[in-house]
């Protein structure tokens, strides 16, 4: 019976347990944290959006460009494996009017309590406040509350996670020590993220925390309908996150970006322009962007920032303004505060068992590989499906021996 370390303790790291468990492996988990998956706990507080129920093919699309790397996993743990494994577990899985997928239970807590239940009757190990803090030839060190700990393991998979919510255990202490082991590591940087905007600071103390519903916005990563959040440095949720990695990157290269926002959507460009001329001139701004184009509140006090004086005049140029807003970021909010993460250890790094070249034995799995996915689902997919595909690996590299 071999002897599996798994470093780890999130979705990645606890789904390649459950296999390699269930292939006959002695597995042992070690996690740094008091207690297991923090983060998709902290994630299922407002709804445990497990996968997405679109079409494959577009479904695998959302992982570009690490879409070539990540598909033989993907394809081998397609998101209606996924729901009819939660729902053996007993999450009764339902798909919400968005497309999501969620438990009906809604949060986490209830799917990781079977879940750890399963892995227990399969003779997983779990060792919690034992951190890793780096290698001793074929051996990995711990650091426990007993003292450092020395692990002779068979093999090992690392599922460590990225570098967003760092106070729940993904805070990328991982990456010098697997440098110095010469592994090439993309940067780690803030994904599923908000913008800091340099808002007005009257218009910020007025509307922070306010929602911009029905709207649709467009970046280089194309147009889709959504809602946000105004807040007091910028601009976050679903809507913003869909663009963000866009909107990161054009930052990243050029240095400005904005966030263009069509706050009438169900209206052409041609109908606002004429309801806006048949409004008295002499009205205020507010009054006839309310009866001309239904606009008031935080739309209609965004409309005002965003536009210039002439542009409020003239309606055809008001109207045009109004189906592209353009707000401008400034920069991406820390990556302490993200979501995700993106960067990683790069797919050059890894066999297709995903197994570092630079040290064969050593596997990695989930936010510790080179790619991002938008929210909807994607993220725990994908960290299932690679802690699956790892996991796959060591039992073929473990035979193969």
């Amino acid at each position: 019976m071999a002897d599996v370390a798994i470093v780890g303790g999130g979705p990645a790291g606890l789904m390649a347990a459950e296999m390699l468990a269930g292939a006959g492996c002695r597995v042992t988990v070690y996690d740094g944290m008091p207690s297991l998956a923090r983060k998709l706990l902290l994630a299922g507080k407002s709804g445990l959006n497990l996968t997405h129920s679109e079409p494959f093919e577009r479904f695998v699309a959302r992982y570009h460009p690490a879409e070539p790397a990540l598909i033989a996993a993907l394809d081998a743990f397609r998101p209606d494996a996924l729901i009819a494994w939660a729902n053996d577990l007993g999450a009764d899985c339902f798909v919400g009017s968005s497309g999501r997928v969620f438990p009906r239970a809604m949060k986490a807590s209830p799917l990781l309590r079977a879940w750890l239940r399963r892995l227990a009757s399969l003779g997983v190990t779990v060792r919690t406040r034992h951190r890793w803090i780096g290698f001793s030839g074929k051996n990995l060190i711990c650091e426990t509350p007993e003292g450092v700990l020395e692990i002779d393991a068979d093999a090992a998979l690392f599922a460590l996670g990225g570098a967003s919510w760092p106070r729940l255990g993904s805070n990328a202490a991982w990456v010098a020590p697997f440098k110095e082991m010469g592994v090439d590591i993309a940067d780690l940087r803030p994904a599923n993220a908000g913008f800091d905007v340099e808002w007005d600071a009257a218009f910020a103390e007025r509307f922070a925390g306010a929602p911009i519903k029905s709207v649709t916005a467009t970046s280089d990563a194309g147009t889709t309908p959504g809602e946000f959040v105004i807040s007091r440095h910028g601009i976050e949720g679903s809507l913003v996150y869909a663009h963000s990695a866009a909107l990161r990157d054009r930052l990243d290269h050029e240095g400005r970006a904005n966030f263009v926002i069509d706050l009438a959507p169900g209206r052409t460009a041609e109908r606002l322009a004429r309801d806006l001329a048949r409004q008295d001139a002499k009205a205020s701004f507010s009054n006839r962007l309310r009866k001309g184009a239904g606009l008031d509140g935080v739309k209609a006090a965004l409309a005002r920032l965003l536009s210039s004086e002439e542009e409020r005049r003239d309606p055809q140029r008001l109207a045009a303004r109004l189906k592209a807003l353009p707000i401008p970021l400034a920069r991406i909010r820390p990556i302490e505060e993200a979501i995700s993460s993106a960067g990683g250890i790069r797919f050059s790094e890894i066999d297709g068992r995903f197994m570092l070249k630079a040290r064969p034995g050593t596997f990695v799995a989930g936010e510790m590989l080179d790619w991002e996915a938008p929210t909807g689902g994607y993220l725990l997919t994908g960290c299932f499906a690679t802690g699956r595909a790892a996991a796959g690996g060591i039992l073929d590299w473990l035979e193969s021996r």
